[in-house]
């Protein structure tokens, strides 16, 4: 699990793990207009239903569902980011009205990108609505990050005015890992295996960093090949971001006692999967003809043409989404097509690494990686038992 857990780089210090105040009952609300359609989980909840004959999960199940209710909260927060400037806004998905430069420069990407970006938002809106939910329902805590809505976030013209200041996550400030391209490509290395394989980076000053997937102000709608060069970030931050839940829920689910816990983990975690082809194929579209190469002339970003010399082949050809088949479990076993890593050990510590390094949490303060870390703890000692 190399590239979900290598290093820590920010210091996540657990002085202050203190959940008091944190976990209150309720949902853990987007804010403004959003959620008008969900109501507040006391409402919304099913009447209290047991799991077990002592009528609540195991701690470990909680913990397992509570980090990935924390984890969806948090996608939730920046596709909703998203969507605000470059997706549909509706009923099911409002707030914000759009940004025509940047929306054009998603679409040249994809015609569909729009609908693409506006369906995933709603899938992990339900997604932590449904593990909050759930939670309550049984017993347990939900997780609730309300606290930490602190970040600016966009202020280009589209974006939802309500919620400046409001966020949770930081789209402006992106290192993209984006070795993902190359693992998925390789019959050879799996890193579940082979944990210090070093995969190349398909876009490698995406790894350099940090670049904005988003407009910051209309400053960033021009030169033309600026706004594209964010456009293309944004495309390759979203599979990226994807292949991460991708690993995680099946990774997550080696752990679970219950059955039900079980299932729904097995079945949150296969639409992770969809997302990920999906966006993969749109990163594909940025690294090909007629957009790539292209270089962006504010900062020097290069988004390489990946079918061409010295690229191309089966490590980077664009339309090559389907997972290669790779070695798994025992190197003398036959190659399969799988996803990978699923090691269970670390992985939610190795998740939260991963989004920490990313970037994604640059403002947040000690007190929000104290809370998360606490999560990723409890979830990372949920132990099967059968």
């Amino acid at each position: 699990m190399k590239d979900l857990i290598d290093g820590l780089k920010v210091p996540l210090n657990r002085r202050s793990f203190v959940k008091k105040g944190l976990m209150a009952a309720g949902a853990a609300t987007v804010g403004g207009d959003l959620l008008a359609h969900a109501s507040a989980l006391g409402e919304a909840a099913p009447r209290q239903r047991s799991l077990t004959s002592s009528g609540s999960l195991s701690s470990g199940d909680a913990a397992l569902l509570r980090f990935a209710a924390a984890a969806e909260i948090l996608e939730s927060d920046f596709w909703i980011q998203y969507n605000e400037l470059g997706g549909i806004q509706d009923s099911e998905v409002p707030g914000g009205s759009g940004n025509r430069f940047y929306t054009s420069k998603l679409q040249n990407l994809d015609a569909d990108f729009p609908q693409y970006v506006h369906d995933n938002t709603d899938d992990e809106i339900t997604h932590f609505t449904f593990l909050n939910a759930y939670l309550v329902a049984n017993g347990a805590e939900p997780a609730n990050l309300d606290q930490f809505r602190t970040l600016q976030g966009s202020l280009a013209s589209g974006v939802n005015t309500q919620m400046i200041g409001k966020r949770l996550t930081n789209l402006t400030q992106l290192t993209l890992d984006t070795s993902w391209w190359t693992r998925y490509r390789s019959d050879s290395h799996n890193p579940d295996l082979d944990p210090n394989f070093v995969f190349p980076q398909a876009v490698p000053g995406l790894a350099s960093g940090p670049h904005t997937a988003i407009p910051r102000t209309d400053a960033d709608l021009h030169p033309d090949k600026h706004i594209q060069a964010i456009a293309n970030t944004a495309a390759f931050h979203m599979p990226t971001i994807e292949q991460g839940g991708n690993s995680l829920y099946p990774s997550m689910a080696q752990r679970a006692s219950s059955v039900e816990v079980l299932r729904i983990l097995i079945s949150i975690g296969p639409t992770e999967t969809m997302h990920f082809q999906t966006w993969s194929d749109k990163a594909g579209n940025a690294c090909s003809r007629p957009l790539a190469p292209l270089t962006d002339p504010t900062n020097g970003l290069m988004f390489p043409d990946l079918n061409s010399p010295p690229f191309g082949g089966e490590t980077f050809q664009t339309n090559l989404i389907m997972p290669e088949p790779c070695p798994f479990l025992d190197p003398s076993l036959p190659i399969c097509s799988i996803i990978r890593p699923t090691e269970t050990n670390g992985i939610a510590m190795g998740a939260l690494t991963f989004l920490t390094n990313m970037g994604l949490f640059i403002g947040q303060p000690q007190a929000f990686f104290d809370y998360m870390m606490g999560l990723a703890a409890d979830a990372d000692a949920a132990t099967r038992q059968c």
